[in-house]
């Protein structure tokens, strides 16, 4: 036994030392580490017998085979170090590593310098260990020294580098090390000189700081670990063939005993216990060096390698490894919180419990960590709930008494998972623990029929299908079972027999319950043989089919057809009535292949069937039944087959008889002067469900029956006292009879007259849906609204797409006052509370389904309309009333409006702005009704457009030039919006929508900096100098609204009047800018200015209320009277006791001082831009600390400085204005991780690692 003495024997929880997860405290000193090792272990013996060996000598080596100057060479050409080698991996591992053992025979210390810098190397480190380096210093000196000439720029080593080259070199590695081992196993390695020195190199690489160096050193380790467990492995094996030798010899009769062969096997034995205690020592060091460090190390991927290996040793050395001082590792990393090392637990556990001789020693453990592994199932990572899954599934082989029935039930139902590979690992499950079990009177049944074996398990899967309470998922249960119960889910003649067969006595009938789930295993298995791949739901699309499977598929659809062409009429004759049964079984048929209907002489079953759907056609008057047959009707009726004119003419008589019926009864139904009683009602709606579900799959319009579904809408219409499933069909149907008219005219199928008939028959029908939008009944309306929808959508522009320009007369553009109707439906019937919501049937508002229900209907109807903007159908601006309700109705509906945004502004991005902004206006309006002008800026109302209007703001995305010209549009409408109406409480007082200008600023984010002066000096085009120098709170949306078109823009000044401010702001500029910059600012100046004229000058024609010239100095007192606009109303004016050049001296003094303090505002920000520089540079500087005090690079504290550093320009919005200095907070440079831990948390602490709240199970 490994260190048996030193390592606990069940299992015992960490003390609190070792909880501490870390990867750099636990192996404080190296050499300390390396002296307590065992035999031949201590370092300085080696390295002094090395100094000796090698003194006078190291430069005079006799090169090896292959070797050339401590160099391989390949094929002669060229010197290659052995890192180079094996990165080629040109040449066998066997060959270079016999090389090596060659150079090593003729100078060891060379090689084994050589073998050291191979891994120095593989870690990506550039240096190199030299003889004197070796010789002289210790192999913490030696790590230190490689550590400072590690490049850590890039952070990428051999074993982290993508691409095939260095994935190949890892395997290579890894086998260079085995080989290695394997090639030495019978001297090299019992020197007491190679495996010492590399040891005790490996570990106190694998406590290095560096990650490369402690990656690398520990998959080295490992491996080496490993490949000694296989020196270990064969050692016993040979001691165990030398014991029983040498009792044989022992037990023969002394005459025929041979004594010199005795001596030599107790020689052999010791020689082999000898060298077992070697290999112990070397496998104690590293496990006691490494791994028990690097289980818990920081990195993921070298936890990993540590579970994955630990995994190897107890499978192939189980007598020494296989206990629970060993698997409590594998245990405690079950809880870690990365997916890739919880995964690498339960491949090294599935290992073990496979085998039958190992899995019964792991009862213990079982039971410790039975709950873990159960509750993995329902893991994050879909790999890692796999492999518990199956690792369940082995524990179950092992004994079936080890998990409870709530074990067990927490897996079964994993198979209606989404996600396939959980679902079929949980059908394995499944199909392991309920059909795997065979009693001994099972073994002498029949193998196909009712009274087979096949039948009780048939039972029992429905028995667990209807247990499940998940009956609408049957697919998916049977693809779950389908890679491991095939066989039974494909005998289809014993679930024929279980239905149409009567029970042997003593037998137990299925219920009608257990029938009707029967039916639907059965259809769900059909359907998987013959389509081959998942449901629905599972899987991203249909695969490929080898040849195998495509001939397995075409064998099960054979037998699916010769089956079920017999026993689906006698199936339908049985269930007639049952509406669930009749469904799924006239699924069957499109299934069939139709060829063997004629080549197995099978009509008189084809005629059977088609007797039976008559039957269920004439029975039933339910939707989904009726469709079912119209369905099958149509896969039948299929032109390709001989069976074809046979169906049509059964079809046909069908339709004929349904017709005949139905205009029979309409006549009686309309007649003028009687009351039409239930029974006619009924019958009517009855057939005219069976015509509307045929007419879905089936052309009828040689029966025209436009004028009698027209006439009955019209008599609807007129007498208002149609019942509503009457009215709902029919036009269902006349949409059915447009529709297959429109498609012979776009075949080219149709006569002359056909296209203006078909143009009347649509625009009657539009317009007659459009009166029942106004009806009373809700029913109705949605149904008059869904079809008029689709309708205006199919005649819309589109139609002319793809070449069919000659369909240009079936246009059909809705009318404003439709518009108009389609949008109110929406407002009334779609954006109401669910309280409200009358839609409910039966009056179960409280019933939670007939909500979701409900709901799911009026996401219909809004999807419709949100189609008819986006087909620019109907005006994009009709969806600012759908886009305002974006936030009050984000739960139910924010999905199909953002959608809708989102297409809106791929058609037209100005128009989108505009829409956008309209909606705000019409909250902003909606509110002002509502609370009066002098509302609350911070009432809920309010808050909630702006949150709006953020949000509208974040659907714009991040690159502004994109969207310029739309964001600049929508700051333009806003503003006209903001000083369109005056204010009711008369001159001097703020616009009636100044407010919105908050609102608007939340857009302002958006413009680019040359917009943002330019929308700034159209906002001056609406005020006035009065307006500028207002401070009231009633005037802060305006004072905010400038400040963000002024922040990050290239004039920062504060403009009052246009003239003053631009020679001002020049000025300052001027002042301001570094000169370095000044040739940059002007040609942002001059591009801006150009950008601005032509967005001006676009639009100087457009009519505002309030627009004032601003670039030229003036007063009103001064202009002609005569000459004054209306729109001049908010034009400051002068006193008139107050003399011209007065008021022009006061103007320039609060210019000047305005200016003033705009300019010590700049200081300010200029003075804090410094301080945070210089705090900047600091934290450098500290950075640059922690690394030289030895802090390992994934240790770092998070740099909260840097984040901040990274949004200057947001520093400087917030900063605006404030008079602080900015405050320094100067930590003083940590040493390690317990002087960092008393300062603040460690985000990078290893301690992290370990997840005890995820599934409330205490690790230590």
């Amino acid at each position: 036994m490994i260190a048996a003495q030193d390592l606990h024997t069940e299992f015992q929880f960490p003390q609190e030392a070792e909880s501490q997860l870390s990867s750099d405290t636990d192996l404080e000193d190296p050499d300390g580490k390396n002296a307590r090792t065992a035999k031949g272990m201590a370092a300085k013996k080696g390295k002094k017998a090395l100094g000796e060996r090698t003194k006078g000598g190291g430069a005079g080596r006799v090169a090896g085979a292959g070797w050339v100057n401590g160099h391989h060479q390949e094929n002669g050409m060229e010197n290659m170090t052995l890192f180079e080698v094996v990165k080629m991996g040109k040449s066998a591992t066997q060959s270079v590593v016999d090389d090596w053992i060659e150079a090593y025979k003729h100078d060891r210390d060379i090689a084994l310098l050589d073998l050291i810098n191979f891994f120095i190397q593989c870690s990506g480190c550039k240096g190199a260990v030299s003889g004197e380096m070796f010789r002289n210093m210790q192999n913490s000196e030696i790590i230190r020294k490689m550590t400072e000439e590690f490049d850590e720029d890039s952070g990428d080593y051999p074993l982290t580098l993508s691409g095939p080259q260095w994935k190949k070199f890892r395997i290579s590695f890894c086998d260079f090390i085995a080989v290695l081992v394997r090639q030495c196993q019978y001297s090299i390695i019992y020197d007491e000189y190679m495996m010492d020195t590399v040891i005790s190199l490996l570990t106190g690489l694998s406590d290095s700081q560096v990650r490369a160096f402690r990656h690398t050193s520990t998959l080295a380790a490992m491996k080496l670990m490993t490949a000694l467990v296989n020196v270990a492995l064969n050692l016993s094996i040979n001691m165990d063939n030398t014991q029983r030798q040498y009792e044989a010899e022992r037990n023969k009769v002394i005459a025929k005993r041979a004594n010199d062969r005795l001596e030599l096997l107790l020689q052999k034995r010791k020689e082999l216990q000898e060298n077992q205690d070697e290999i112990e020592n070397m496998m104690n060091a590293i496990f006691k060096g490494v791994f028990v460090h690097r289980y818990r190390d920081a990195i993921a991927e070298i936890r990993a390698i540590c579970i994955e290996e630990i995994g190897m040793w107890m499978k192939l050395y189980s007598d020494a490894f296989l206990n629970d001082s060993y698997l409590k590792y594998v245990g405690w990393t079950m809880h870690d919180k990365q997916g890739e090392v919880r995964l690498k637990c339960l491949t090294a556990l599935q290992g073990l419990y496979y085998s039958r001789e190992l899995s019964p020693r792991l009862e213990l453990f079982t039971s410790r960590f039975k709950d873990r592994i159960v509750s993995m199932t329902l893991d994050k990572e879909y790999d890692v709930a796999v492999q518990a899954i199956k690792l369940l599934t082995l524990v179950l082989q092992s004994s079936d008494e080890v998990l409870t029935a709530e074990d067990c039930e927490s897996v079964y139902h994993l198979v209606y998972s989404a996600h396939r590979p959980i679902a079929v690992s949980a059908g394995e499950f499944l199909f392991k623990k309920l059909f795997s079990h065979r009693g001994p009177d099972e073994d002498g049944l029949p193998r196909r029929g009712r009274q087979s074996l096949n039948g009780s398990l048939i039972k029992t899967t429905v028995f667990f299908f209807l247990e499940s309470e998940l009956h609408e998922h049957g697919a998916y249960m049977v693809d779950s079972l389908w890679e491991c119960a095939s066989e039974l889910l494909k005998d289809w003649e014993t679930m024929i027999s279980l239905l149409l067969d009567e029970p042997m006595p003593g037998e137990e009938a299925l219920t009608d319950r257990q029938e009707t789930a029967l039916v639907e295993i059965m259809l769900c298995a059909i359907r998987q043989a013959c389509e081959c791949h998942p449901p629905v739901g599972r899987g991203t699309g249909k695969r490929v089919l080898t040849a195998k499977e495509k001939k397995t598929q075409l064998d099960d659809r054979t037998r699916v057809t010769e089956m079920f062409a017999v026993a689906l009429p006698l199936l339908l004759a049985k269930y007639c009535v049952d509406i669930d049964k009749v469904t799924n079984l006239l699924q069957i048929p499109k299934y069939f292949d139709l060829d063997i209907y004629t080549t197995g002489r099978l009509e008189k079953h084809l005629d059977a069937l088609l007797r039976q759907i008559w039957e269920v056609v004439d029975k039933h008057t339910d939707t989904e039944v009726l469709e079912a047959c119209s369905t099958t009707y149509h896969y039948l009726c299929n032109e390709e087959f001989t069976i074809f004119n046979r169906v049509d003419i059964a079809r046909s008589q069908l339709l004929d008889e349904l017709v005949d019926k139905f205009n029979r009864l309409l006549e009686d139904f309309l007649q003028e002067g009687e009351e039409p009683d239930e029974d006619d009602a009924y019958q009517v709606l009855s057939t005219l469900k069976k015509i509307s579900a045929f007419h879905n799959a089936h052309d009828l319009s040689k029966w025209d029956l436009f004028t009698s579904n027209y006439r009955l809408l019209n008599t609807g219409l007129q007498n208002g006292d149609m019942p509503e499933q009457i009215v709902i069909h029919a036009m269902q149907c006349t949409h059915y009879i447009i529709l297959w008219h429109l498609a012979k005219v776009s075949d080219g199928s149709s006569i002359k007259g056909d296209m203006v008939t078909l143009r009347k028959q649509m625009r009657a029908f539009c317009l007659m849906c459009q009166r029942y939008i106004n009806s009373i009944n809700t029913a109705v309306k949605e149904q008059a609204f869904t079809i008029l929808c689709d309708l205006l959508l199919i005649f819309s522009h589109q139609i002319m797409s793809s070449g069919r320009e000659h369909l240009e007369s079936l246009v059909y553009m809705p009318d404003s006052s439709l518009q108009a109707e389609l949008l109110n439906f929406i407002l009334d019937q779609v954006f109401i509370d669910q309280d409200d919501d009358s839609n409910s049937t039966d009056g179960q508002q409280d019933d939670e389904a007939s909500k979701i229900e409900a709901l799911h209907k009026r996401r219909n109807l809004l999807a419709a309309y949100c189609k008819l903007i986006i087909y620019n159908v109907v005006e994009m601006n009709t969806g600012a009333d759908i886009f305002k309700q974006y936030m009050r109705y984000y739960n139910d509906y924010g999905d199909i409006i953002k959608e809708t945004m989102s297409k809106t502004r791929q058609i037209d991005k100005i128009q989108c702005a505009k829409t956008l902004i309209l909606s705000l206006q019409n909250l902003f309006n909606e509110m002002l009704s509502e609370l009066g002008f002098n509302f609350d800026r911070s009432s809920s109302a309010f808050c909630g457009i702006k949150e709006l209007a953020r949000r509208f703001s974040l659907t714009f995305g991040l690159d502004q030039l994109k969207t310029r010209e739309a964001i600049a549009m929508l700051h333009k409408d806003g503003i006209e919006f903001a000083f369109k109406e005056p204010s009711p409480q008369g001159e001097g007082s703020p616009p009636l929508n100044l407010a919105f200008l908050d609102i608007l600023s939340e857009f302002s984010s958006k413009l680019i900096r040359q917009d943002k002066r330019t929308v700034h000096m159209y906002l001056e085009r609406f005020m006035t100098f009065q307006m500028a120098l207002q401070r009231e709170d009633c005037w802060l949306p305006l004072i905010s609204y400038r400040n963000s078109l002024q922040a990050g823009g290239d004039d920062d000044t504060m403009s009052v009047i246009s003239g003053i401010s631009s020679r001002g702001s020049t000025i300052r500029s001027k002042k301001s800018k570094p000169a370095t910059a000044s040739k940059r600012k002007l040609s942002e100046e001059n591009s801006c200015s150009s950008s601005d004229a032509v967005w001006m000058n676009r639009e100087q024609n457009v009519q505002t209320p309030v627009m004032m010239h601003s670039p030229h100095l003036t007063s009103t007192v001064l202009r002609d009277p005569k000459k004054m606009r209306p729109e001049d109303s908010y034009t400051f004016t002068m006193p008139a006791e107050q003399h011209p050049i007065q008021y022009v001296v006061l103007l320039f003094t609060q210019v000047t001082w305005m200016l003033t303090q705009r300019q010590q505002a700049e200081a300010r920000q200029q003075q804090e831009r410094v301080s945070m520089h210089y705090a900047k540079m600091r934290n450098h500087m500290q950075q640059a600390i922690r690394r030289s005090s030895g802090l390992m690079e994934d240790d770092e504290e998070p740099i909260v400085e840097d984040v901040m550093m990274s949004s200057e320009d947001r520093l400087e919005d917030i900063n605006e204005g404030m008079d602080f200095d900015t405050m320094d907070i100067d930590l003083p440079a940590s040493k390690n991780r317990r002087e960092r831990t008393e300062l603040k948390p460690d985000y990078f602490d290893p301690s992290s690692i370990m997840d005890d709240s995820v599934l409330n199970v205490s690790m230590f």
